[in-house]
């Protein structure tokens, strides 16, 4: 079978979420902060780098540890590293952004390669050397996107949780030539949810030391608001400014002839658990369990993909990152993109041969309500810990529990295989739609150990989804699935 790539496009063992795809030359690099499977807290990983050849989507090279977090001479030993983004400098060099918890300030960091080892640059700062984030009345700076142009780069930073009064929203900070000194001081660019309805700034209710930009844009924002991870891209003469809104499981965009002011709001480019889609669901129906999210977009070898994470093991401490097929419209518009599993196949997967479990891009249960991620749910697990190559399963497959993943090309296929362990009695009704008609089912028993069952089955030629609903007792395991 020719190689192929699946959601995550990583390993299953590996958490790389927030992640930011930029091409430099013949290959596109993703970073990204740095999970661990069943971590306490998020990022507590060093930065890591993968990449593939611009050309070959399913060749993902592992490039090691690009930056500790003991790098930086402002880490007291507790603090993680937050979600970075890279940028070229004018001299050719490859500039780290990235924010540390505990504190409000950006750190730079600098390599001759895009995955070589960086070397601590120093902190972005006002003319004066006060740290950007440190200046009396600054708002603290959080998940930097960068985008450079000439001697320019514009510095995108902020975080609005809900109801913060003090966190007004977006902030975009333009620096000169060196990457690191602030030539242009911030402005808000979009509101978080405290201010969307937001008429002068005169109501802003805490002190605002930056300008409000195109305060008259701001109430199109409605449910839609700023709340992180922030992303920039430029497509022709357009700016977009991806991110996270206060519901957080979406990543949404808006778009401006400016990098400074103008930006109006776009639309919904994913959902983590694809709330929005109606396609073959209600609008309103999450098919997933999820949280935040965070990503960027870039064109590779003439298609654009989007790239997000998604939440596994039931916390929000293990998330894993996927990627999208993405459409921008002449208009400049872009619709919002469909989670799959075969994300960047370039087309569905084979429907020959066996795939783990862990590629299932829906999992939901009706008794165990998102879109949230939660204890108790349904969700992808594994054993051992990251980087021991234990491939990841489906654990909590309670009555009721469905497990989609799309999408197959079916061409005579008259079996297929499970292969299941736990304490269960019942049976898996197989459908190629969550609410289709159920075209087999599939009982099983009672494992100790993984063992395979198997049903006779003529699946429908042609591309499909694979759905799998559990109808009975116990709390069943999934390993794997096989055609044949």
């Amino acid at each position: 079978m020719k190689k192929q790539v699946f959601n995550p496009y990583m390993p299953s063992w590996e958490y790389v979420p927030d992640g930011e795809p930029h091409v430099f030359g013949d290959r596109v690099y993703v970073y990204g902060s740095h999970d661990e499977f069943n971590g306490a807290v998020f990022c507590l990983g060093d930065y890591i780098c993968y990449s593939a050849p611009v050309t070959d989507l399913t060749d993902w090279r592992y490039e090691g540890v690009i930056y500790r977090k003991d790098q930086d001479p402002a880490q007291d030993g507790r603090m993680v590293l937050y979600a970075p983004d890279v940028a070229v400098g004018p001299d050719g060099r490859y500039y780290l952004y990235y924010v540390m918890d505990k504190v409000g300030f950006v750190s730079v960091a600098v390599c001759d390669k895009p995955a070589g080892k960086y070397e601590f640059y120093g902190y972005v700062h006002y003319k004066d050397g006060t740290r950007l984030g440190d200046r009396k009345g600054d708002m603290p700076q959080f998940d930097p996107g960068v985008i450079r142009e000439g001697d320019k780069t514009y510095l995108y930073t902020g975080f609005s949780g809900r109801h913060m009064i003090d966190r007004i929203g977006a902030m975009a900070t333009t620096l000169g030539p060196d990457m690191i000194t602030i030539e242009e001081e911030p402005v808000v660019i979009i509101p978080g949810d405290m201010y969307v309805d937001l008429k002068s700034p005169s109501e802003v209710t805490t002190g605002c030391p930056y300008p409000l930009k195109s305060i008259e844009n701001w109430a199109g924002y409605k449910n839609h608001a700023f709340f992180e991870a922030p992303s920039i891209r430029k497509i022709g003469d357009t700016y977009y400014f991806v991110y996270s809104s206060e519901v957080m499981h979406e990543l949404c965009y808006a778009t401006s002839k400016s990098p400074r002011d103008n930006f109006v709001y776009g639309g919904v480019i994913v959902s983590n658990v694809d709330m929005h889609i109606d396609t073959y669901k209600p609008a309103d129906m999450p098919v997933a369990y999820g949280a935040n999210n965070h990503g960027g977009f870039e064109l590779i070898n003439g298609q654009y993909y989007m790239f997000y994470h998604r939440h596994t093991n039931a916390n929000w401490y293990s998330r894993q990152g996927c990627a999208e097929k993405m459409t921008v419209n002449a208009d400049g518009s872009i619709p919002q993109v469909e989670i799959t599993s075969c994300g960047l196949n370039g087309g569905p997967l084979k429907a020959q041969g066996e795939y783990g479990a862990y590629i299932a891009c829906h999992i939901f249960n009706p008794d165990k309500p998102g879109p949230y991620v939660g204890p108790g749910q349904p969700r992808i697990t594994q054993d051992g810990r990251d980087g021991d190559e234990e491939p990841g399963y489906i654990v909590d497959i309670t009555d009721k529990t469905t497990i989609g993943f799309k999408y197959f090309d079916f061409k005579d296929v008259h079996k297929l295989s499970l292969v299941v362990r736990g304490y269960m009695y019942g049976a898996f009704e197989i459908r190629n739609k969550w609410d289709g008609p159920v075209l087999g089912t599939l009982k099983c028993e009672s494992a100790n150990f993984w063992e395979p069952d198997t049903i006779d089955i003529d699946f429908p030629d042609g591309n499909h989804a694979l759905y799998l609903t559990w109808v009975g007792g116990g709390s069943a395991q999934l390993k794997s699935i096989k055609f044949s």
